[in-house]
C-alpha cells in the first residue's frame, strides 16, 4: 500500500504536465510568440498555465522521494513527504476548492500512515 500512495503522487505529478500543456496551450503558445522571458508575470492566463504546469515536477519529485522512502524503510522521509504534501493540499483546497488538490488531499493521509508504519 505504502508503494502504491508513493507511486500515485509521482503520477499526478506526471499528468499534470501534458495536462497543463493542452488545458493552456494558448497561454503557452501566446508566451512563446512573445519571447518567453519574462512573458508571464503581467498575464494571469499564462501565470495560471506556468504554476499549474510547474506543479508537475514538484509532485513528481515529492512522489519520487517517497517511493525511495518507501523502498529504503526510512518511515521519517516517507511520514515528512506525506505531512509537506498535506499542509499544501489542505491550503490549495481552502484557496480554490474546485482544484485537483482534492487528490493530493487523499493520498497524503495514506503516505502519513505508512510513515507511522500503519501498512508495514
Amino acid at each position: 500500500m505504502p508503494n502504491i500512495a508513493a507511486w500515485t503522487l509521482f503520477s499526478l505529478g506526471l499528468l499534470h504536465i501534458p495536462f497543463g500543456l493542452f488545458k493552456f496551450k494558448a497561454a503557452f503558445a501566446a508566451a512563446v510568440d512573445s519571447g518567453f522571458v519574462d512573458q508571464f508575470r503581467a498575464h494571469e492566463d499564462r501565470r495560471a498555465a506556468l504554476w499549474f504546469t510547474m506543479l508537475g515536477p514538484l509532485f513528481m519529485l515529492a512522489g519520487q522521494t517517497a517511493v525511495h522512502a518507501v523502498a529504503v524503510d526510512d518511515l521519517a522521509l516517507l511520514k515528512m513527504v506525506g505531512i509537506y504534501v498535506l499542509m499544501i493540499s489542505i491550503i490549495c483546497v481552502i484557496a480554490v476548492p474546485k482544484s485537483g488538490f482534492w487528490a493530493t488531499l487523499l493520498v497524503s493521509p495514506l503516505i502519513i500512515a505508512a510513515g507511522y508504519g500503519v501498512y508495514a
